[in-house]
């Protein structure tokens, strides 16, 4: 019988985490890394030489022979490139070497990736410099060392840089809060973060089969499957043996590394499923969270499926997102979003809640900006996702305290009660104070707040540096408020009465799918940027610049540069799926479905010679339909090859992504309606590319 290992013997063993310290470290250097760690501080110089020598060490006796500063630039994805420890010594001789120089500060080339204008082409120095509060780990035979990214001239160009210093600005903003509730035992307040990954999986052979699926992430063609998720079999459903085999893998290899993956199960659309962790602090959730997604991908082709981590990959069925799940605690272990015993009576958890919901009020155009890509865009509004406007749920309790402090009425406590299912056999269950809207894109659940608009193939940091910055900004102007009053408790409730009257209008508890609350927002006055670009053109708004500023998250500059890269990305993307589409219709569909007809066509010729006036009339209704769409097709790929060459001579890439967003995908729009209509009167064995029903059933 084959031995496994044990699961806690095989957790973060490829991490250079505080229990590996401790063991490995001098007790002086281990307490000033750990202070380093906790406090956010700068690593103190005179002990990196000797906690490099140690990684070093470590790395090496767990078989790595490379190290690599691991960043996260302006492309969505990490980056990475590998140095050896060797050494030549002299005749012929090598050593293993890593010094602390080393270990703090690389030097990558940063002329290929986005910089938005930062910097000329030209301009090729970068560097990384360590981020000690995010354990190093062992991949692939390299010590792999997580690192901000910043220009020669100092300006971020990474993920990493921005968020650390929004996490920076939250707890600055936070303590100043807890300090006047009488809390003098806490040193630092930090942002948790678990993220729920959804993820599809098909077989690996009709990825291959699919040059939109290979090139783009997602279908671009494909006509609906005559069975998708309408029967709800599928979710929370038993696992299919190469899917659960891929699973426990996958789990094995994360444990290893430290990410505490919890929670896995079957997604409401066929071939989809979902991946959940414990929390983390948001700068290690962020790093775990790519790691998550590189493995997914990573370990798909061994039990031959590929992973799928667009938002949309079929039409007409559930798009996949990243429930970004946000929460607030102290470094004594209070978390200050959980409401108590008392909601009504915990002053503190009442002024942190008004602050949430100041902020997302008065940066609701900056956390859709943080979840619009063009892949999301396929995403939202659907009637499994959240809509593009932005909203909050607190839930029936919550809702009746914020109420009654609006109005100033007295507020009666929800008792908790217990259900009973009816028979002996099962104890009665505790009901929750309230029910969960699975259709608000920000709903208070419990303890945290779930941003769930986020998608699937996202990187989380934006969202969160939104997050943490705009709380960061509620937080500090209560406290300026409550620090100059005379009468704390007084100027308290009028604080907080006062906040939530005023920001009311982004409070919804209803169907936020319905037309009725699309029509509602507007008279609200609530942001609906249903598409990317029209969220773009808001990032560098007065407001949104002074945000930053103030707490140091972003300078103007790098505010700016990220919304060129916006718009370069959403072109880029759009560019390349228009042209997969002209690329596939010439070279798969149209020769396809025209030797199909032509096939038809001889079937018919030789029926006529072998039998006198037979019936046709079923052959021939086939091929007068099918040249007709043969002709609308051709129609429809002319009329987007035109306007993406339009699309290409654009010099400004704002101008491009409107365009594309006005102009391109209506066009590649009417090119799919008429090749999936052929599809659909195509003999199967004559398609050139996997099914629908295929792709999400074969698995």
């Amino acid at each position: 019988m084959e031995m496994r290992e044990r699961i806690p013997d095989i957790f973060a063993s490829r991490v250079f985490n505080e229990d590996v310290m401790r063991e490995r470290l001098p007790k002086e250097v281990y307490k000033s890394l750990l202070n380093t760690i906790a406090m956010g501080k700068e690593i103190d110089a005179g002990i990196a030489d000797i906690v490099a020598s140690a990684m070093k060490d470590w790395a090496i006796e767990h078989g790595a022979t490379h190290f690599t500063h691991w960043f996260q630039p302006l492309t969505g994805v990490t980056a990475e490139k590998h140095d050896a420890f060797l050494t030549p010594v002299g005749g012929g001789k090598a050593i293993m070497e890593f010094s602390g120089k080393e270990l703090i500060k690389g030097e990558p080339d940063a002329s290929s990736f986005p910089s938005g204008g930062l910097r000329a082409t030209f301009e090729a120095r970068g560097y990384t410099a360590w981020d000690p509060a995010s354990y190093a780990f062992i991949k692939d035979g390299s010590l792999y060392i997580p690192t901000a990214f910043c220009s020669y001239g100092g300006e971020a160009l990474d993920t990493k840089t921005p968020l650390l210093r929004s996490m920076d600005a939250i707890n600055e903003a936070g303590l100043r809060i807890v300090r006047l509730f009488g809390d003098t035992a806490t040193e630092r307040i930090v942002t948790t973060v678990g993220a729920e990954q959804e993820y599809f999986l098909i077989d690996e052979a009709d990825f291959k089969a699919r040059r939109d699926l290979f090139y783009c992430g997602r279908t671009l063609f494909g006509a609906p499957a005559v069975k998708g998720q309408e029967l709800e079999d599928h979710y929370f459903g038993a696992l299919p043996a190469r899917v659960s085999a891929y699973m426990q893998e996958l789990d094995r290899e994360l444990w290893k590394l430290g990410i505490s993956a919890k929670t896995k199960h079957n997604e409401a659309a066929p071939a989809q499923h979902e991946l959940a962790p414990i929390f983390s602090t948001t700068n290690i959730a962020t790093d775990q969270n790519l790691l998550t997604m590189e493995y997914m991908k990573k370990l798909a082709p061994k039990y031959g499926m590929a992973c799928l981590l667009a938002e949309k990959p079929f039409d007409g069925i559930n798009g996949s997102g990243k429930h970004n799940n946000w929460s607030l605690s102290t470094d004594t272990g209070v978390n200050l979003l959980k409401p108590g015993k008392i909601p009504a009576e915990n002053k503190q958890f009442l002024l942190v809640l008004t602050a949430v919901i100041k902020a997302v009020d008065e940066y609701q155009d900056l956390l859709r900006i943080s979840a619009a890509t063009a892949g999301n865009d396929c995403r939202l509004g659907g009637n499994e996702a959240p809509p593009a406007i932005i909203s909050i749920f607190l839930g029936d309790e919550l809702d009746m305290i914020v109420n009654s402090i609006i109005e100033g009425s007295e507020y009666s406590k929800k008792t908790t009660k217990y259900m009973s299912l009816g028979t002996h056999a099962i104890p009665s269950i505790r009901r929750d104070t309230t029910d969960r809207n699975r259709t608000s894109p920000f709903a208070f659940t419990g303890n945290k707040f779930e941003f769930r608009m986020v998608g699937s193939s996202q990187n989380i940091a934006l969202s969160n540096i939104v997050l943490n910055t705009a709380v960061a900004k509620s937080f500090s102007d209560f406290a300026d408020v409550l620090e100059a009053a005379d009468d704390f408790d007084s100027a308290l409730d009028k604080l907080i009465s006062e906040n939530l009257k005023a920001h009311r209008r982004i409070l919804f508890a209803g169907n936020s799918y319905s037309k009725e609350w699309e029509e509602e927002a507007e008279r609200r006055g609530l942001s609906n940027f249903k598409c990317s670009p029209e969220a773009y053109e808001h990032f560098t708004d007065e407001k949104n610049i002074a945000l930053f500023e103030k707490f140091g998250v972003m300078s103007e500059t790098e505010m700016r540069s990220r919304r060129e890269i916006f718009f370069e990305s959403y072109r880029k993307i759009k560019s390349i799926e228009a042209k997969t589409m002209l690329e596939m219709t010439v070279r798969d569909f149209i020769p396809a479905v025209s030797k199909y007809i032509s096939e038809l066509c001889e079937g018919v010729n030789a029926k006529r010679s072998a039998i006198k006036n037979i019936d046709c009339h079923c052959e021939e209704a086939i091929i007068e339909s099918l040249s007709a769409l043969l002709s609308k097709t051709f129609t429809a790929h002319s009329e987007l090859e035109r306007v993406q060459n339009t699309a290409a001579g654009k010099k400004c890439d704002e101008e491009a992504a409107l365009y594309y967003m006005n102009s391109v995908i209506p066009k590649m729009d009417a090119l799919r309606r008429a090749v999936d209509k052929m599809e659909t009167l195509t003999a199967r064995d004559a398609w050139p590319v996997p099914s629908y029903g295929d792709m999400t059933f074969r698995i």
